[in-house]
């Protein structure tokens, strides 16, 4: 069982989307849990944001359902406003405890010049839940009612500081992370256009797919293969 633990719905696809499509395909189950509800993800100054934050969800339902099944959970805080504090990492905590992953996946809190508070705060609490849930004397009342203390064999932080591992897929999976990227069609202007770079294609859209193929190879040719997805890899002191 793996738990990706991601701050916006399309933060998981794009920074490990590979990664949960190679996993899926090999048989292990994949929970998605979302901290915020992507109510700042659009430009328009006269959108809907309560129909922005509906579309948002069936967007991140869809791609998880593309990547290869899994269930998804969302927190619904604030985009933008998210806080590492104690309330809140008690929420991530239950999470870990009731489903129970062996493995932990989330941003890396430590990444140095982060320009998006939420990411930096989601790490926190990937990390502090993670902390919380393995130890009775946190969130005890959560012990009461059934559920039992759980420590992850391991934790892969992505977007890393300092990356130390890599998850090879093969190019299906690749194609998988893609077409779950392009599930979040709301996003097309604000992120995925923002990142298609110059590219040879005329389209928009295919230069935002080739983009994404070259960081796939780029990432695959410092682990040594084809494609893969970077992460530093902490399984030696949860």
């Amino acid at each position: 069982m793996a738990l990706v633990i991601a701050a916006h719905p399309d933060d998981a696809e794009f920074q490990c989307g590979g990664t949960l499509a190679k996993w899926a395909r090999l048989g292990a189950a994949v929970h998605h849990l979302v901290l915020t509800d992507g109510s700042k993800g659009t430009w328009d100054r006269t959108a809907d944001v309560a129909a922005l934050v509906a579309r948002r969800r069936d967007e991140q339902v869809l791609a998880a359902g593309i990547l290869g099944g899994g269930s998804v959970e969302f927190l619904d805080q604030t985009d933008g406003e998210l806080c590492a504090d104690i309330p809140t990492r008690d929420r991530v905590c239950e999470v870990i405890r009731r489903i129970q992953p062996d493995v932990v996946l989330g941003h890396d809190p430590w990444k140095r010049y982060r320009l998006h508070p939420d990411h930096a705060a989601a790490g926190r609490l990937c990390v502090e839940g993670i902390v919380a849930a393995r130890d009775p004397w946190f969130a005890p009342d959560q012990l009461r009612d059934g559920l039992t203390p759980h420590r992850p064999r391991a934790l892969l932080l992505f977007e890393p500081d300092a990356a130390d591992h890599a998850e090879t897929f093969e190019e299906s999976d690749l194609t998988l992370k893609i077409e779950a990227l392009l599930a979040h069609r709301s996003q097309w202007v604000t992120t995925h256009l923002a990142r298609s770079g110059p590219g040879t294609a005329v389209d928009p859209l295919e230069r935002f797919r080739e983009r994404e193929v070259e960081l796939a190879v780029g990432a695959g040719r410092w682990a040594g293969a084809s494609l893969a997805e970077a992460y530093h890899l902490i399984d030696d002191e949860l």
